[in-house]
């Protein structure tokens, strides 16, 4: 009689309901860079400053600080040059440019020059928000979570989620941004 297949009913929707849980697809959108990567990176800058010549006399100190890099040097000039070489080889080993955050060098005691290079990690909430708003304005069929300093980008089709990274590729701003947690 109809008693005999509701259980059938019952374990019908209970599949389809964890089917549709594994059809959902998400990945999260972070800011950040390789720590060890750039420990040594600044290594390397401080072997070729004391070995360059027209370095090795400026005194030029390196120290990398948890949320920064300071530099102090002789002059201007050799400030452009330590930046450029630090930029270099930076590049070399796949870290973007875009963690770098050089604030304006300032005159110190004994005529040097110091420079402050913060490191830029994480998204801000202002960014997260912007960030989050243009997915959603131009996808319809993925969701948006900011969590901390990360996005969650969830959708139900895994072309939906390879057109959200693309777009987030495309956007103009101040940090790198990486896609992780790709399920």
């Amino acid at each position: 009689g109809p008693t005999s297949s509701r259980p059938t009913l019952v374990s019908t929707l209970g599949r389809s309901n964890a089917a549709s849980m594994a059809d959902t697809y998400s990945f999260d959108v972070v800011s950040d860079f390789d720590r060890q990567e750039l420990v040594n990176t600044v290594d390397q800058v401080r072997r070729d400053v004391s070995q360059r010549y027209d370095l090795k006399d400026s005194n030029t100190e390196i120290e990398l600080e948890e949320t920064a890099i300071v530099i102090t040097t002789a002059s201007d000039m050799t400030l452009d040059a330590v930046v450029d070489v630090l930029r270099q080889k930076a590049t070399k080993r796949s870290l973007s440019l875009k963690i770098f955050d050089e604030q304006t060098p300032e005159s110190v005691g004994g005529n040097r020059i110091k420079q402050e290079i913060k490191l830029r990690k994480g998204l801000s909430q202002e960014l997260a928000k912007k960030l989050s708003k243009t997915v959603r304005d131009q996808l319809k069929k993925v969701t948006v979570s900011i969590q901390g300093e990360s996005l969650r980008v969830t959708g139900k089709n895994k072309d939906e989620l390879q057109n959200a990274i693309q777009l987030l590729k495309e956007q103009d701003i101040e940090v790198p941004l990486q896609f992780q947690n790709y399920r």
